[in-house]
C-alpha cells in the first residue's frame, strides 16, 4: 500500500511538473540571400528606387507567433536606379556610410492583427539616431521557414538627421525638394536555427 501511495505521489508530481514546463522560444536566423529591402523615395519632378542588403537578423517564434528579433541592413551597398544618386546617398547629405556604414532594427513588440497579420513596433537606428516606429506586416511560419512581409514602411528621414532639400528646413527650394518620407518594402526569411 505504502509503495502504490509513494508511486501515485511520484507520478502526480512528474505530471504536476511537465504541465508547468516553460516551452523555450524558436530563434530563426534571417537568410541574408533571400531576404530582400527595397526602397523608393518621391522628389517634386519624380522619385527613385533601390535597395538594401540585409548583413545579419534573428526572428523569435514562441510557437504561437512571432515574439521578437532585429535585423541589420548594410547601407555601405546600398544601391538606387541612378549610379550619381547611390554615390551621393552614401554622403553626409544623407546616410555618412563611412561613419554609419549599417543601420539596425529591433523589434520591442508584436500584436495580432488578424490572421498571419500582425503589428510590429520596434526601434530603428539610422546614423546613430534611434527612433521607434510602427507598421503591418505579415508573418507566416512553416517548416522551419518563417516569412515576414511588411510593404510601404514610412521612414521619415528628418528624424535621422537626414534634411538635405527638405522643405520642412528649406523653405525656399522649390522644386528641388525631397520628400522627408522615404518608403521601405521588407521581405525576410528566416530559417530556424
Amino acid at each position: 500500500m505504502k509503495k502504490s501511495n509513494l508511486l501515485f505521489s511520484l507520478l502526480a508530481s512528474i505530471l504536476i511538473l511537465a504541465s508547468f514546463t516553460i516551452r523555450k522560444d524558436d530563434v530563426y536566423s534571417v537568410e541574408n540571400d533571400r531576404s530582400t529591402i527595397s526602397w523608393s523615395a518621391k522628389k517634386v519632378l519624380g522619385g527613385h528606387v533601390g535597395t538594401v542588403k540585409i548583413t545579419s537578423g534573428t526572428l523569435v517564434y514562441d510557437g504561437k507567433g512571432l515574439k521578437g528579433g532585429s535585423f541589420v541592413m548594410d547601407l555601405a551597398n546600398l544601391t538606387s536606379d541612378s549610379e550619381r544618386l547611390t554615390t551621393h546617398l552614401k554622403n553626409d547629405d544623407f546616410f555618412s556610410v563611412d561613419k554609419y556604414p549599417t543601420s539596425k532594427f529591433d523589434i520591442t513588440k508584436v500584436s495580432p492583427a488578424g490572421t498571419d497579420r500582425v503589428n510590429i513596433t520596434g526601434n530603428l537606428t539610422i546614423k546613430g539616431i534611434t527612433h521607434p516606429i510602427t507598421f503591418p506586416a505579415s508573418v507566416k511560419q512553416q517548416k522551419g521557414i518563417i516569412v515576414a512581409v511588411a510593404s510601404g514602411v514610412k521612414v521619415d528621414r528628418t528624424k535621422y538627421d537626414i534634411k538635405y532639400r527638405s522643405k520642412n528646413f528649406f523653405g525656399d527650394i522649390g522644386d528641388k525638394a525631397i520628400e522627408d518620407e522615404f518608403e521601405l518594402n521588407i521581405n525576410l526569411s528566416a530559417k530556424k536555427k
